[in-house]
C-alpha cells in the first residue's frame, strides 16, 4: 500500500457532501464493481482527519471521505448541533435527520459517480460520525451492508425514528469503545449494545481500554472486520414494509 492515500479530482459540484477519494488498489474483476466506504468524522473536524487511515484498509475498497455540511469555523465542520444543558446534551432531530438524508443522497450519488457495488456500501464513523453511521443504519438500513461505529452512540431523539427490527435483522455492525472516554462516557455504548440487540443485527461488540480516540487496536479490528465483510455474501436487507411498526427504541437510565 502507499504511505499516502491518493485522491481523485472528484465531482464535488455534482454530489451532496465535499469528500477526499482513494481509489481501489486491488481492481474488481472484469465487470465487477469495487466495495464503497465512507468515513464520517467528528465534530469539529473535516473530511481530511478519517482519511489518513485510507492506508490501513482494504485495498478493494473505494475509501471516500466525507466533509460534514454544517460550518463551525475554518476547517470545522458538524454534523449536527448539541447544546449542553443540566439535564444532558440536547440534539436538534431535525439536524440529524437531515444529515442523514445528505448523507444517504450522497452514497446514492457516489455509487454512480465512481461505479462502486451498490450492494456492498459501508460506513466507518468516528463519534459524531459513529452517531450519523448508527443513526443512518437504524432508521434506513437499505443503504448501507455494515457499518463500524466508533466512541459513539445512539441518541434518543434518534429513537422514535428506528425501522423496525425485521428491517435491520443481520446488519453487520461493529460498535467499539473505550471504557475510559470521558467525552462519551461507556455507558452510552452498552445503551446502544442494548438497543442493538433489540433491533437484531449481527452485532460485534467491544470495549476497550482507551479515551475518546481511535486506537491502533481498533482500527485494526476495524480494518480486519471490513475485510472480512468483503470476503462473504453482501447483507440482504428485507424490503421494507410500508405498514409495519418502527423498532423498539426506548432508552432508559
Amino acid at each position: 500500500m502507499r504511505d499516502t492515500p491518493q485522491t481523485f479530482d472528484q465531482p464535488s459540484d455534482e454530489l451532496a457532501l465535499v469528500h477526499l477519494t482513494r481509489p481501489p488498489e486491488a481492481l474488481p474483476a472484469p465487470g465487477g464493481r469495487a466495495p464503497l466506504l465512507a468515513l464520517l468524522h467528528g465534530v469539529g473536524s473535516n473530511e481530511r482527519d478519517l482519511f489518513r487511515l485510507a492506508t490501513r484498509l482494504d485495498p478493494r475498497f473505494v475509501v471516500l471521505s466525507l466533509r460534514a455540511p454544517l460550518v463551525r469555523g475554518p476547517e470545522s465542520f458538524a454534523w449536527f448541533n448539541a447544546e449542553h444543558t443540566p439535564q444532558g446534551t440536547v440534539i436538534a432531530p431535525e439536524q440529524i435527520m437531515a444529515s442523514q438524508d445528505r448523507i444517504a443522497r450522497f452514497l446514492g450519488e457516489a455509487v454512480e459517480a465512481y461505479a462502486a457495488d451498490p450492494e456492498r456500501v459501508y460506513l466507518l464513523g468516528f463519534s459524531q460520525g459513529a452517531i450519523m453511521s448508527l443513526t443512518l443504519a437504524l432508521t434506513w438500513p437499505e443503504r448501507t451492508a455494515g457499518i463500524a461505529p466508533i466512541a459513539g452512540r445512539i441518541p434518543p431523539e434518534v429513537l422514535p425514528e428506528l425501522a423496525a427490527a425485521e428491517r435491520t435483522a443481520g446488519l453487520p455492525v461493529l460498535l467499539q469503545h473505550g471504557t475510559a472516554d470521558t467525552v462519551l462516557a461507556i455507558d452510552w455504548a452498552r445503551k446502544a449494545r442494548a438497543v442493538l440487540e433489540r433491533q437484531r443485527v449481527d452485532l460485534t461488540y467491544h470495549e476497550y481500554e482507551a479515551g475518546h480516540q481511535i486506537t491502533p487496536g481498533m482500527l485494526a479490528e476495524a480494518a480486519s472486520w471490513l475485510s472480512a465483510r468483503l470476503d462473504g455474501p453482501a447483507w440482504e436487507p428485507s424490503p421494507p414494509d410500508p405498514l409495519a411498526a418502527h423498532g423498539e427504541g426506548e432508552i432508559k437510565g
